[in-house]
């Protein structure tokens, strides 16, 4: 299997290169990721409990969907690409707004990343990829934001941040 490479960038989003996943997380170069909020019509959040053999974050609850774009990809694209392997559903997703944030792992990896928020609606069930994806559940947003600071330590790292920073950029 050949690996996966993130697209290297600098603080304004330019590429710089691509370098394999890996590497870029022990090294914890800056590189563009996205991470995909979706919403139902009663303003619930689909959250992600990411599977428990994932190389970081295992079991930890996030936003619908996150990942990088390969190269030649836009974010749109590579998002759509993703919460169908991941969630196994499409929808139309638009982005908001980027950040850039670094966050160490106790696994000597670090996540530095642009990141992309990208946000949707969809009604139904997803048909989750359990080597992705442990569980999944509708949350309301504002149950959420409250969960995070009461149970912070089952949430992501990126999704603390964007809850925290980036709160009225998910707001549809």
């Amino acid at each position: 299997m050949i690996e996966e490479k993130v697209i290297l960038v600098n603080e304004k989003d330019e590429p710089l290169g691509l370098m394999p996943k890996q590497e870029a997380h022990e090294k914890g170069v800056l590189h563009r990721a996205f991470s995909i909020f979706v919403f139902n019509d009663k303003n619930e959040l689909m959250l992600q409990q990411r599977a428990l053999h994932k190389y970081h974050s295992p079991g930890l609850w996030t936003n619908t969907c996150c990942s990088h774009q390969r190269d030649g990809e836009t974010s749109i694209e590579a998002g759509k690409r993703r919460l169908w392997e991941e969630m196994g559903f499409v929808t139309d997703i638009k982005e908001t707004t980027t950040f850039i944030y670094k966050a160490p792992f106790d696994n000597g990896l670090t996540e530095h990343e642009l990141d992309h928020i990208l946000v949707g609606n969809f009604e139904g069930e997803p048909n989750i990829n359990k080597d992705e994806v442990a569980n999944w559940k509708w949350m309301g947003i504002e149950e959420v934001k409250k969960d995070i600071q009461i149970n912070p330590e089952i949430y992501t790292a990126w999704f603390k941040i964007i809850f925290d920073k980036f709160y009225q950029h998910l707001l549809v």
